[in-house]
């Protein structure tokens, strides 16, 4: 709890952790009223799931031309004007009228949410090495605060409030105090440009494996979310009001980890504790294997906590690789991520209907001993 105490009692390190959960929030807000937005289009789930792909376009295009947007604008500008015109945006979704508004809709929130996404990556990477400190994990753990706080406010008033851009914006401006007050502290901040050295394939190696394991870790991550309740259902023989159990106790432990992972990566390095949060995964998933209930979501809950430090720990390798601006690994490593969050929980459906939706779970397993396996081979850090 180090980092959180850290954040708390300094406003440098305070600013970028609020934009981590301002994120979040707006995602979160979004997300409850996504079947209002399918009811007033009157969409189904596959057109929707159409729609969200160019959510995915929007990131995708973004990861590639981000870097040379940040070292432009600079990484503090980046991250202010990010966070400012992603509120604005998540307010396009809310007050379309068709289902090709739609689509634009969620292009643009996509383009500037990975803008935003890398801008305070990289920012949070530069503050670390600027100051010494260890504090990535703590703010992805703002991150999924945001997205607790969001759901939990927002199912309170969903009842009561009829135009849900109303609820939105109300969110929006108390975004914009928070974050207007704190962004000078982040806002002037610049990174000198990296020196490039000729290529070799020794610096190549590392951002492959880091991009692999970001695939495969944040696929698992997407495939949680989507299949845990179907797994109780269909393999654990569950009652239907235990189905949610699972992705619970996956996030709650996620978000309790990510508090703790700063501390414990300072005193053993990111190679140590990616590799023993994949060993967790792995302990996490061969219980979830064992189909019992209890075994299930002690299991699950292994995994958020041994997944809960990896990604900031590779956003934390990727922003201090040799020779490569920060925003350029974090980027890298980003996209593989999201690509990966996007495609596994598509892959493991076609493998439920292949055979079983267990098998899909043996292949997370995999995933998770691919990636253990992977850090071995990167030298200490």
């Amino acid at each position: 709890m180090n980092s959180l105490r850290l954040i708390l009692s300094n406003k440098r390190y305070l600013s970028p952790a609020i934009v981590f959960a301002t994120l979040n929030v707006l995602l979160g807000t979004w997300a409850i009223y996504i079947p209002h937005v399918k009811s007033k289009l009157a969409i189904d789930d596959g057109e929707f799931g159409f729609a969200s792909i160019f959510f995915g376009l929007g990131t995708f295009i973004m990861l590639l031309i981000a870097p040379y947007l940040i070292q432009k604008i600079k990484v503090g500008r980046s991250t202010g004007f990010g966070v400012l015109l992603l509120m604005f945006s998540f307010t396009l979704p809310l007050i379309v009228n068709s289902y090709y508004e739609l689509c634009a809709s969620l292009f643009i929130v996509g383009f500037i949410g990975a803008f935003t996404d890398i801008s305070m990556n990289s920012l949070v990477s530069e503050i670390e090495k600027e100051d010494g400190v260890h504090i990535m994990s703590a703010n992805h753990g703002f991150f999924s605060l945001g997205g607790m706080l969001s759901a939990g406010i927002g199912t309170f008033f969903l009842p009561i409030v009829e135009v849900p851009v109303y609820h939105m914006l109300v969110v929006i401006l108390i975004l914009i105090l928070i974050n207007g007050f704190l962004m000078k502290n982040y806002f002037s901040h610049e990174v000198e440009n990296v020196k490039q050295t000729k290529f070799s394939f020794s610096q190549l190696k590392p951002v492959l494996t880091l991009v692999i394991i970001g695939f495969f870790i944040m696929g698992s991550e997407g495939a949680i979310e989507s299949w845990s309740a179907l797994y109780l259902e269909n393999i654990s023989m569950t009652e239907e009001k235990f189905f949610g159990l699972g992705f619970t106790a996956f996030s709650f432990t996620m978000a309790f980890g990510r508090f703790f992972g700063d501390k414990i990566s300072q005193q053993f390095g990111s190679k140590k504790i990616i590799l023993i949060g994949t060993l967790v995964g792995i302990i996490g998933f061969a219980s979830v294997l064992l189909v019992d209930l209890t075994f299930v979501i002690i299991g699950f809950a292994l995994v958020g906590i041994g997944f809960s430090v990896i990604i900031p720990e590779l956003y934390r390798i990727g922003g201090k690789l040799p020779n490569i601006d920060s925003s350029k690994g974090i980027s890298m490593i980003a996209g593989a991520g999201f690509l990966g969050f996007l495609i596994t929980p598509f892959l493991l459906g076609q493998i439920s209907d292949w055979s079983s939706l267990k098998y899909s779970f043996v292949a997370l397993l995999g995933f998770s001993v691919i990636s253990f396996v992977l850090m071995l081979t990167i030298k200490n850090r």
